[in-house]
């Protein structure tokens, strides 16, 4: 873990807000392949990005951030993907759950590289 240079960092390493969007990621992203795997849904690949945006003043939190969640495979039910990733968002993640007290967030789920909304 390091911070910036401007800061009295080396700008080498992983910064501490940045691993609070990694812990999102994580926890989401366990929660929905464990709740496909138990509606029986496989896919072949799935990927995750998170992302913020942060207040100007300090203690300078997340206002925003924007989780994507993208999955390959052949005849993936888009209605069951949202399925999962609400579930995860809305009742699971605790780390969604802690971040939505200071942030908005925003899903986006993609489909073999065909973005899906939500019904």
């Amino acid at each position: 873990m390091d911070s910036a240079a401007e800061v009295g960092g080396q700008g080498q390493g992983i910064r501490p807000m940045e691993m609070v969007l990694l812990g999102l990621g994580g926890c989401t992203g366990i929660d929905v392949v464990s709740i496909l795997q138990k509606m029986r849904v496989p896919f072949d690949r799935f990927e995750i990005a998170v992302d913020g945006e942060r207040a100007d003043e300090h203690p300078k939190i997340y206002r925003h951030i924007r989780v994507r969640y993208q999955f390959w495979g052949e005849g993936l039910d888009s209605d069951k993907v949202w399925r999962a990733v609400s579930l995860s968002q809305d009742k699971y993640c605790s780390v969604s759950a802690m971040l939505k007290q200071a942030a908005t967030m925003e899903a986006s789920v993609e489909i073999n590289g065909q973005r899906v909304e939500k019904n």
